[in-house]
């Protein structure tokens, strides 16, 4: 028989063994899934583990992907370590693509260079914008942030339709409800030429590095985490809740618009009622893979834009639904929750039980 036992302390090694047991057990959970629904698992595997990676093209789309989900997790990093539960920043990514997009609007043919730090400063401000209003009602009000900044992630994503099927709506785009297509200028600059690859992915780079130096190097994080492992301890000491408080919800929300602003003036190049992709909840994801640390979201988010980029071709070649990303996320955040118990427990074998006779005897 088999026991858990809880352990003296955290266990360093399953801090790092948590997550490839879980990917491994999403992996086996996916291939009975795929067999379930009468589709080759390997060729299934393939789509998702193979496919993205195959090709220089391929790795560039990888990184598309990537930069967003990154961007994202690394602000969400600053809430979940301060004991602040933002689950909207998909609201304050279609936030930052609204503010991005307006200002990519203003652009004509003699606009100069000069507009795209605009383009990205309006997406900053609008995602900090949206992740204040959380902010503002909890400090004030004392809402629960989980709840407010959820519900605002449906009011972005109306306003995004308002102006696209209203006073944003190309004239000329044959009644589609989309904005007309940013100016070449607004796009945001290419690392290399014939991949989509942009300056985003250095930004989103250089984030977890000035990430790791917030977290590990200065006070100002030090008090962060502080106040979300154990609160008393925290005003004891003399921290402001109300500051990390607004600090997170700030950071994470310029996380979020800089990642929309880089989405809209890059890749999609306009904006439409799709710029919601979902990344803003897979971040969520990508953030817990990652162990809430910047070098482990590195690799997260690569791990979740290949789920991206497989579903989408699991879809158009073998036929699978368009929800097939969406099991894999879950599947993967499950198996982790499930794993990341053995942190705390170990398991131990005591043997199978004696019969009473046995015993008596």
């Amino acid at each position: 028989m088999f026991k858990l036992e809880p352990r003296p302390q955290a266990s360093r090694a399953w801090g790092i063994g948590s997550p490839l047991l879980a990917l491994a057990f999403t992996v086996l959970i996916g291939v009975v899934l795929l067999l379930a629904l009468g589709k080759d698992p390997v060729r299934g595997l393939q789509m998702f583990f193979w496919e993205p990676v195959k090709s220089p093209y391929a790795l560039g789309e990888l990184m598309v992907k990537a930069t967003p989900l990154l961007l994202i997790a690394l602000g969400l990093a600053v809430c979940f370590r301060s004991n602040v539960w933002n689950i909207g920043a998909e609201g304050q990514y279609v936030l930052g693509a609204i503010c991005a997009g307006g200002v990519a609007l203003l652009a004509d043919k003699t606009t100069g260079p000069w507009i795209v730090p605009l383009i990205l400063l309006a997406g900053i401000a609008g995602g900090m914008v949206w992740a204040g209003l959380t902010a503002l009602l909890r400090d004030r009000f004392n809402a629960n942030e989980i709840l407010v900044s959820l519900m605002l992630v449906y009011v972005a994503v109306q306003l995004l339709n308002l102006l696209v099927f209203g006073p944003w709506k190309d004239p000329m785009g044959y009644n589609f409800p989309q904005s007309k297509t940013f100016e070449a200028v607004t796009r945001i600059p290419r690392l290399m030429t014939g991949s989509r690859v942009n300056i985003g992915l250095v930004i989103a780079l250089a984030g977890a590095a000035a990430l790791w130096v917030f977290l590990f190097r200065t006070r100002a994080g030090f008090a962060q985490q502080v106040g979300g492992l154990a609160p008393a301890a925290a005003r004891y000491a003399g921290f402001s809740s109300r500051k990390a408080l607004w600090l997170a919800l700030l950071v994470s929300g310029a996380a979020a618009g800089l990642a929309g602003a880089l989405e809209v003036a890059g890749p999609i190049g306009q904006l439409t009622p799709y710029v919601p992709a979902g990344y803003g909840f897979a971040a969520i994801i990508v953030a817990y893979v990652g162990r809430l640390h910047p070098a482990g979201m590195v690799f997260s988010a690569i791990l979740m834009s290949m789920f991206y980029i497989g579903g989408e071709l699991a879809q158009s070649r073998l036929g699978l639904p368009r929800s097939i990303t969406g099991v894999f996320q879950g599947l993967l955040l499950f198996a982790l929750l499930a794993c990341d118990t053995l942190l705390v427990y170990r398991i131990r074998w005591v043997g199978a039980p004696q019969p009473a006779t046995a015993r008596g005897a």
